[in-house]
């Protein structure tokens, strides 16, 4: 199945990357190495995930506080958000309503 990425949530995805390069030299890398293996494992088995609102599932990371928030369209998973498991947790609500 196709994976779409809301703007805002392909600018939080680049805005982690940038933060843990900063602290650590190539552990950006390893977070987007980290995402792009939960979006296979997602795409794989979209119902497999816990809903966590209005029909947005979420997959937890497993080395990082971050899960990633989607929907299961008629064509496509559309991502909603890459958010911080521990900061403003229903920030993102407003993109889907």
């Amino acid at each position: 199945m196709k994976i779409l990425f809301d703007e805002l949530a392909s600018n939080e995805l680049e805005d982690a990357v940038e933060y843990y390069d900063d602290k650590v030299k190539g552990l950006g890398k390893k977070f987007k190495e980290e995402i792009k293996s939960g979006i296979k494992r997602i795409r794989e088995h979209p119902q497999m995930w816990q809903e966590e609102k209005y029909g947005i599932r979420r997959y937890l990371l497993y080395r990082f506080p971050f899960k990633i928030l989607f929907s299961i369209e008629k064509d496509y998973i559309l991502i909603v958000a890459i958010a911080h498991c521990h900061r403003r947790p229903n920030y993102w609500i407003n993109r889907i309503v």
